[in-house]
């Protein structure tokens, strides 16, 4: 009879503070539920400190201790994971991720477009935290500030529940946004992108060299270990004697904000399917993870160069999921942050959330954002270029601005 599609996701929350809340979630399978499970998790604030997954190639069952926020909307939570379940009712076999079967329609692009009457310190962040509530993707932004000092806001959105386009939607986010910014909101605007400005929002497809020399080296420089580096030690490890259908991967690490979504990323990407995992974050940070492993033909990995392939791009997600640099811009300052995309061609969630908090907190204004995706070095990522507003008085030391926001993005703080 199967199961019920209220069991599919199952969460049992906390009934202590400092406890784990237990998600549950029991489905048919796919290459890659893994990841969008993760992505989904890591999307709601939630830090994963313990796992399990198990499957038989038709059904998995998998089981994830998190932490995080206590004001956690667990029913939207809940819908959000069970849309990215395979149909409960589609058990003939595993599904497997191929990129060109999976082309969904790209969603509307809004441009949401306010006047303030003056700018202060963290106002990108309050108004990014609401459209994040909102569940609204932010795709770019664009700052300006007038000479009388007024400040027009530009952000390119897209619409997770697809609702954007009515006009009860539009009141909700406005409403939303003068409850944040009070006064200050002179006039507040929400209306369909055009075909020529969404191109436009996508950015220059070049980099500056500075850049990409700065922050796309896929080794350390000269085999030496980076400070970063030296105090995160890396292993991954294959073994093929322990299991007659599947490879082992062992993994020990230490934890990271999303590291199980890096993992379950970059197995996604290449088309590996898990078939036992299991994930423990002890309290001092270290994480062990193993993993049973077969490639989508059903079989162990046993090329050896397939091998060092795919422990050597584990090392470097887990050494650097994202990269953080604060560069010159002329004679302005300007933070770059970069993150790999999925082949599906999805960025990491709340990149622009933490890195508009971690500025906030360090009182240093926002001029300008350029949000696209490049490719480089054969790979897609998703760039942020922050022009820094430094003004007059007080500034913070580049290296003070590249440590927190670094920390915050791997929630290190």
């Amino acid at each position: 009879m199967g199961i019920l599609h209220e069991d599919v996701v199952v969460i049992n929350q906390a009934e202590k503070a400092g406890e784990p809340t237990v998600i549950t979630v029991n489905c048919p399978d796919k290459t890659g539920l893994g990841c969008d499970l993760c992505r989904v998790i890591l999307l709601f604030g939630l830090s994963i400190c313990r796992g399990d997954v198990s499957t038989d190639g038709k059904w998995c069952y998998l089981v994830f201790w998190v932490v995080g926020k206590p004001n956690t909307r667990w029913n939207l939570l809940t819908k959000r994971l069970l849309e990215v379940c395979p149909s409960y009712l589609s058990t003939s076999g595993i599904f497997y991720y191929h990129p060109e079967n999976q082309q969904p329609k790209p969603p509307d692009v809004f441009l949401l477009e306010f006047w303030c009457s003056y700018e202060r310190e963290g106002l990108l962040h309050d108004v990014t935290e609401v459209l994040c509530e909102l569940e609204l993707t932010i795709h770019r932004v664009k700052v300006s500030t007038t000479p009388d000092g007024r400040v027009m806001d530009l952000f390119f959105v897209t619409d997770t529940r697809e609702l954007l386009h009515a006009k009860r939607r539009q009141d909700e986010t406005i409403l939303f946004l003068k409850a944040v910014l009070g006064d200050a909101l002179l006039s507040c605007k929400i209306e369909l992108a055009g075909s020529e400005v969404t191109a436009c929002s996508q950015g220059s497809p070049c980099l500056p060299s500075a850049i990409t020399e700065e922050i796309f080296s896929l080794e350390l420089p000269n085999g030496r270990l980076s400070r970063s580096a030296a105090s995160n030690p890396i292993s991954v490890t294959v073994d093929n004697n322990l299991s007659p259908s599947h490879t082992l991967v062992q993994i020990f690490c230490q934890d990271h904000k999303g590291l199980v979504y890096d993992i379950m990323r970059t197995l996604k990407d290449y088309n590996i399917q898990v078939s036992y995992g299991r994930f423990y974050a002890s309290p001092k940070g270290n994480c062990e993870v193993d993993l049973f492993i077969m490639q989508a033909d059903g079989k162990k990995i046993v090329d050896p160069n397939k091998q060092n392939a795919l422990c050597s791009r584990l090392r470097m997600e887990l050494l650097r999921p994202l990269r953080v640099a604060v560069v010159s811009r002329g004679p302005d300052t300007e933070l770059v942050v970069a993150n790999p995309v999925e082949l599906s061609g999805r960025g990491r969630p709340l990149v622009f959330y933490d890195i508009t908090h971690a500025l906030k907190v360090l009182k240093t204004r926002i001029f300008s954002v350029k949000i696209g995706k490049h490719m480089i070095q054969d790979r897609e990522w998703e760039v942020y270029r922050i022009l820094l507003d430094e003004g007059v008085g007080y500034s913070v030391p580049r290296n003070k601005i590249e440590e927190r926001v670094t920390n915050k993005l791997m929630g290190w703080e």
